[in-house]
């Protein structure tokens, strides 16, 4: 197995991996979306909300904000013996406000400095004149299976390596490739009178070229053991952090097989 950074940042990680079967790409990227914790809001105590929203739907706003998660400084819930919600496993976040106002996310007060929104933009609740609300939210570590909100990625997907053949016999250089692929994967140099692949990795392999090349020139096949992955993280966590742990996770399930047979 081959990996390959292509490009990362805080918020991004896009890399290659080469050697695997779609298989094990497949269970990484589910592992990654719906196995890997993060930190969510679970319960919400309401002392006062004249605003006009229901509990329940602003508990659900709530939930949905993604915070900032260290896994080392937080116990999962199942493995923490003080029955319902402590300071190892829990969080607390606190929401005041009088209107005329809108309360958004950087509003929320955390017990924890490390653990607050990624965004303090979000709006959670308008409250008018003299409406108030006040509130007590407990975040606790999650994982996607239970529920959505706590998923650490906004977009985790991959794809076949993509592999361009040009028939050179047949191609007659027209460039309507260039023209049609929508991913600007081609370039039609006029100087050499000849089609060039400048951007291979932004094809999608919708084969529009190959479609529409009138001599089927074009041959667009996906590598069957080299993949493009990406991981969009929510803000929660790095996606690196995530990608390692996901691994981690992956190599756990494959010791328990191998100590199953």
């Amino acid at each position: 197995m081959e990996i390959e950074i292509i490009s990362q940042d805080n918020q991004e990680l896009v890399f290659r991996i080469e050697g695997v079967e779609v298989s094990l790409v497949n269970a990484l990227r589910r592992i990654v979306m719906v196995e890997v914790p993060t930190l969510a809001i679970e319960e919400v105590l309401f002392l006062k909300n004249e605003a006009r929203i229901f509990d329940e739907a602003l508990a659900h706003r709530l939930g949905m904000v993604p915070l900032t998660t260290d896994l080392e400084a937080i116990t999962p819930r199942g493995e923490c013996d003080c029955g319902d919600h402590c300071s190892r496993c829990s969080v607390s976040l606190t929401l005041k406000g009088k209107g005329p106002k809108t309360l958004y996310s950087g509003d929320l007060e955390s017990s924890d400095p490390q653990v607050k929104p990624v965004l303090d933009t979000i709006p959670l609740v308008k409250l008018q004149k003299g409406e108030e609300v006040e509130l007590e939210a407990i975040a606790q570590l999650g994982t996607g299976i239970e529920h959505a909100k706590w998923q650490p990625t906004t977009t985790c997907a991959y794809k076949n390596y993509p592999q361009i053949t040009i028939d050179q016999d047949k191609c007659e250089a027209c460039g309507l490739c260039a023209q049609q692929c929508p991913r600007g994967v081609y370039f039609f140099d006029e100087k050499e009178n000849k089609i060039q692949v400048v951007d291979l990795e932004n094809c999608s392999m919708c084969r529009t070229c190959s479609k529409d090349c009138p001599n089927q020139a074009i041959t667009v096949e996906g590598l069957g053991d080299k993949f493009i992955f990406r991981i969009e993280s929510d803000g929660s966590l790095p996606p690196w952090e995530i990608l390692t742990t996901a691994c981690d996770i992956l190599f756990q399930k494959a010791e328990k097989i191998l100590d199953y047979l």
